[in-house]
């Protein structure tokens, strides 16, 4: 006994001369910047409302700021930490203009969450969804734009910004089906409703994996600037998807679910 009081003695007199973060202050967001990429989108809202929960100023860079619904927590704050801004992230005078408008209000980013990106939705044009040898040029272009293209001229502009100030993280939003093929067969039950051929695209699984790299790129190419640069991988999440789809793929997950939306929150923060 006498041996474990004199330890915990030592473990005191070293804490005493050491700043202890605790759990709450380790995920204390007060008066950070975090600009969110397609933040008016089902699971970027839920990042913007997570952000402003721990403290945050949030920038919201989106097409479609003009038609996101501020409500509970975020018409609170509204006023003072979220800033709602249309931006097209494929256009660098479009970042680099509200940037502008970032730093001149709150100061160079703390954190980025590179959120925005495409893919094909269910009532996709049949081309989109057919076979691979024919998937439309454009479609892939379309999609690379943005969720490539995109993440990496936020990363360059606002990236820099944080280089510069020597500090912040950059969270680079990828998926599940950057890291695997997606299964066909999940798909199966479309080809029989149809009677015609339908494929997950190429194109989506492609972008997110080219993620990967860029974020080990400039995680080693900032780390002397003091900016970290992670990769959050996300499986799919549950919105009102077919019912056959949801038991095809909720058979290959170990939970035997989809992600609710909400569940990404403390991964980001």
């Amino acid at each position: 006994m006498a041996r474990f009081e004199k330890f915990a003695i030592s473990l005191s007199q070293y804490w005493g001369a050491h700043t202890i973060n605790t759990a709450l202050d380790l995920f204390n967001l007060k008066d950070k910047v975090v600009v969110v990429t397609g933040g008016c989108g089902q699971l970027g809202r839920q990042m913007t409302g997570a952000l402003l929960s721990c403290g945050a100023r949030v920038a919201v860079f989106d097409v479609a700021a003009d038609k996101f619904e501020v409500n509970g927590l975020e018409s609170q704050q509204a006023n003072s930490r979220l800033l709602l801004t249309s931006v097209d992230v494929t256009q660098r005078d479009s970042v680099e203009a509200v940037l502008r408008e970032v730093v001149s209000a709150w100061g160079p980013p703390d954190g980025l969450i590179n959120n925005a990106a495409l893919d094909s939705p269910p009532n996709a044009p049949v081309d989109e969804t057919g076979p691979f040898e024919s998937y439309p040029e454009e479609s892939w272009d379309r999609v690379m734009q943005v969720n490539v293209k995109g993440v990496f001229l936020c990363c360059q502009v606002i990236g820099r910004a944080m280089a510069e100030a020597k500090r912040g993280s950059i969270v680079n939003v990828s998926s599940i089906y950057g890291l695997v093929s997606p299964n066909q067969n999940i798909y199966e039950y479309r080809r029989a409703m149809t009677g015609t051929s339908f494929f997950k695209p190429v194109a989506y699984s492609v972008s997110k994996s080219a993620l990967f790299n860029l974020t080990r790129y400039l995680a080693t190419y900032w780390a002397p600037n003091n900016v970290r640069v992670n990769t959050v991988t996300f499986g799919g999440v549950f919105n009102q998807q077919d019912p056959q789809f949801l038991e095809g793929y909720c058979a290959r997950v170990p939970l035997g679910r989809m992600a609710r939306e909400d569940e990404y929150n403390g991964a980001i923060i």
